[in-house]
């Protein structure tokens, strides 16, 4: 009672050369790479712009209660 099914093919050719599916195609590949983009970032340690940046804001004085202490 075995059925010889065609192995090697889940679709039809017809189908994958298709306007939709390379539409689908597409859209699957570019949620794929944001997927990854985002995976990879939430790995990464955070950056903070303000530490290669330095502002007008920084503060001529300290107001530590260590006055002598490095700006």
């Amino acid at each position: 009672m075995s059925l010889a099914l065609p192995t090697g093919l889940v679709l039809p050719e017809s189908l994958l050369h298709s306007e939709w599916f390379a539409v689908w195609a597409t859209f699957v590949a570019i949620n794929t790479l944001m997927y990854a983009a985002l995976s990879v970032s939430k790995i990464l340690p955070k950056i903070y712009p303000s530490d290669w940046v330095h502002g007008r804001n920084r503060r001529t004085e300290t107001r530590s209660i260590y006055p002598d202490a490095d700006v």
